[in-house]
């Protein structure tokens, strides 16, 4: 992806805040210091689409609203496929959605 290590590593050190931990083997980390790493690995290499699966709501409030600011606001330029259970985050979200139900596709957007 031709991204610097040392900024991938110094991003993901801060982005995470898993201070120490980073450098721990990562079978030692718990699932939501798995979450955090993943999601700030991905997020240290600018990509033109973003392929979330509920992840956003990692961690604590304040972490969840900063995964957010991150991926909805920074990179608002960027398209983002989002898949939830939750039609809130849909909603909030996402100005296109195509809804799975009993096998059948349903193509929401907005006006």
């Amino acid at each position: 992806y031709d991204v610097d290590p040392d900024y991938v590593t110094r991003f993901t050190k801060e982005f995470s805040e898993l201070g120490d931990y980073l450098y721990e083997p990562v079978k030692k980390y718990s699932s939501g210091m798995k979450a955090r790493l993943a999601f700030a690995l991905s997020l240290s290499v600018e990509f033109d689409c973003y392929l979330i699966d509920e992840v956003i709501a990692v961690g604590d409030s304040r972490f969840a609203e900063k995964c957010k600011y991150e991926l909805f606001e920074k990179r608002k330029d960027r398209s983002i496929i989002l898949v939830s259970h939750s039609p809130s985050a849909m909603k909030s979200y996402c100005d296109k959605a195509v809804v799975l139900e009993n096998g059948m596709m349903h193509h929401f957007e907005d006006d």
